[in-house]
């Protein structure tokens, strides 16, 4: 099969491509390599394939030929998305408008990455995808906007709610990252909240098996939560890597976040039921690889 996968330097979207090149299919990586963190973290994790380098939000992605597109491109991050809005509307809205026309004109089917910051601070946990959407964050507002769009344009389309994503490679400004950082340099690190705030913690490999069997499998115009079987609090993720580094966390407790929500639990019913498909990674191995993988980057001379 030929795939595009758009965002394809980033975190999920480098694991994503490697699995799709892997399993023998033909892959087109695009990304922007904008400056939301260091483009040369971005280069790394694209190292193993090609890069196309375009700006989805106006340069044209030709999808003639092609069997689907995974579109992953976008600017994270909740809470920067209050002073940066325009930016998140130009490369979340927009962009993904001008994938979803390209993607219209080739008859080619969408797996789209949302976000489960869609849901706010939901009326039920666990979350069930039939949930009313009402997101307290600039960020979310966009993601759900570009869930709209794709009825909008009437595509082939199936859109995955992640629920915070971890793993290798993770993006630098998420908590994992920053407090493995932390632990590996011997550094303070910056708790917003009490830290009792809770989420469904998910591996990057279960995200990426998620998004290949909806790409395979879904129906058109699906709508999926893609969440881990473990939901945690910031505390427990903290004690557990502590654990792991063999020292104690220099912690500096700050004001809880804006948009950031209390809580996030993933009902999987759904995907399951309907692509066999359920989050495996146990927390306390998915934050063991990370570690791992973290705490070479920092010994490397």
């Amino acid at each position: 099969m030929r795939y595009v996968v758009t965002g394809a330097a980033g975190f999920i979207g480098s694991h994503l491509t490697e699995a799709l090149l892997a399993a023998g299919h033909e892959v087109v990586a695009v990304d922007c390599f904008t400056d939301y963190y260091d483009v040369g973290v971005k280069e790394e994790n694209a190292a193993a394939f090609e890069v196309s380098r375009l700006d989805l939000a106006e340069d044209e992605l030709a999808l003639d030929g092609f069997d689907g597109v995974f579109h992953l491109a976008g600017q994270p991050g909740v809470r920067p998305s209050f002073s940066d809005f325009p930016v998140y509307v130009r490369r979340n809205v927009l962009a993904t408008q001008m994938v979803y026309e390209s993607a219209a004109r080739s008859n080619v089917r969408v797996v789209f990455a949302s976000s489960s910051s869609v849901y706010g601070d939901a009326e039920r946990y666990p979350t069930p995808e039939d949930t009313a959407p009402e997101p307290i964050s600039p960020y979310g507002i966009t993601k759900l906007a570009c869930e709209h769009l794709a009825h909008a344009y009437g595509l082939d389309a199936v859109l995955l709610r992640y629920f915070t994503v971890y793993g290798p490679r993770q993006r630098p400004d998420m908590a994992c990252a920053r407090i493995v950082d932390a632990l590996a340099r011997g550094a303070q690190f910056e708790l917003y909240g009490d830290g009792q705030q809770s989420r469904s913690f998910t591996y990057v490999a279960d995200v990426v098996a998620a998004s290949i069997a909806a790409m395979e499998r879904a129906p058109a115009g699906a709508l999926y939560n893609v969440g881990g079987g473990t939901e945690a609090t910031m505390r427990d993720a903290i004690a557990a890597l502590e654990d792991l580094a063999g020292r104690t966390l220099d912690l500096s407790v700050r004001p809880a976040a804006a948009g950031d929500v209390r809580r996030t639990a993933a009902d999987t019913q759904r995907i399951e039921r309907d692509l066999g498909w359920r989050a495996t990674t146990e927390l306390g191995d998915g934050l063991r690889a990370q570690w791992e993988w973290a705490s070479v980057r920092v010994a490397a001379p």
